[in-house]
């Protein structure tokens, strides 16, 4: 069997594990989108050279697995930034059934849909020449790349309905929005990750393919339909971490006041006894609406703020910035079941 001689694998893992990080940070910055925070070149930047060099590690693997050595320097650099091109050579070059139906539709996925080759363009342009776009107006360059800030903001209304637009007007359910247009997105590029991804898991490279990639897109080549979405990747940024987590834990006189206070009006409500999405990490939460206004959920023995007024009041994270709800999936039908426990509000 043909090996890579040490430096070069090394060379070549290390490759991978920045392109991992590369891509897990920028699925988290673009988690931490929001009303407060627009600043989309940091994910930009982090996606658009996470792909770039994931796929370019990728057919220097699948060279290898073909040829019995690495591409040449001249091979690569021909392929350029174009995330669109990588993809294509990947495909025609160095993409092989595994004989099993995932097969099929991860073939179908990266071949055929549309927003993930949208995507891929407006990250391809970002990383070619438009993150320097305010410095071609400035110095009057005639080659003035595209503003991928408005093509990525034309395909993020593309996903918005008119419900979305309306929620956008509610101060408790905005930020739903942007989850929604965030989770929408990063489905897409984890099919994506996952598609190539489990090429290694099935060595379709080799034996080589699969080793050098166990510690980093492993985890991704192990992703199906059910797992897309599901991840809260702002953990790993710094700006979640750094961010202080505003939570109350529950206390004896909390549980009397709950049980005896006119005011407070609560109930326990089970994963199995609701009707829907459920969107929390637990099977169980207690929802509280205190003097007609305040809406809280209790998740694991810590309050969490449901709508804003009690974010404001009490000074609460709610349960997905907490990151004790699943991404994209709304919340909404509990702060309307917590009003709801006072039957004193009209709606």
């Amino acid at each position: 069997m043909a090996e890579i001689e040490n430096l070069k694998y090394f060379a070549l893992l290390e490759e991978f594990e920045t392109s991992d990080k590369l891509i897990k940070l920028g699925f988290g910055e673009l988690q931490n989108i929001n009303l407060n925070n627009s600043f989309y070149f940091l994910p930009f930047q982090l996606l658009s050279q996470g792909f770039e060099r994931f796929m370019k590690a990728y057919i220097c693997l699948g060279h290898f697995h073909l040829h019995k050595e690495l591409p040449n320097f001249k091979y690569l650099k021909e392929l350029g930034h174009d995330l669109e091109k990588l993809l294509s050579e990947i495909i025609d070059n160095y993409y092989f059934d595994f004989n099993r139906p995932q097969y099929d539709s991860d073939e179908g996925f990266i071949k055929n849909d549309s927003d993930l080759r949208q995507l891929l363009f407006i990250l391809s342009e970002f990383g070619k020449l438009s993150r320097y776009h305010n410095f071609d107006i400035i110095t009057d360059n005639t080659k003035i790349g595209v503003n991928t800030n408005k093509l990525w903001e034309k395909f993020e209304n593309s996903i918005l309905t008119s419900k979305d637009y309306e929620n956008l007007m509610d101060f408790d359910l905005a930020q739903e929005v942007y989850h929604k247009i965030s989770n929408h997105i990063i489905i897409i590029f984890e099919k994506f990750v996952s598609a190539l991804s489990r090429q290694f898991v099935f060595k379709c490279l080799g034996q080589i393919g699969l080793a050098v990639t166990a510690s980093t897109f492993m985890d991704f080549g192990l992703l199906y339909d059910k797992d897309f979405g599901t991840k809260d990747y702002r953990k790993q940024t710094t700006k979640y971490i750094e961010s202080p987590k505003r939570v109350h834990k529950r206390t004896v006189v909390d549980e009397v006041q709950r049980k005896t206070n006119p005011d407070f009006k609560w109930k326990k409500i089970n994963r199995s006894e609701y009707d829907g999405d459920w969107p929390f990490y637990v099977d169980d939460v207690i929802i509280e609406c205190r003097q007609r206004h305040w809406c809280i959920i209790t998740i694991d023995g810590y309050d969490y703020a449901l709508n804003g007024a009690a974010k404001g009041r009490y000074q609460l994270e709610n349960p997905h910035d907490a990151g004790m709800a699943i991404m994209g999936k709304s919340i909404s039908d509990f702060i309307k079941m917590a009003l709801e426990l006072n039957p004193a509000i009209k709606h």
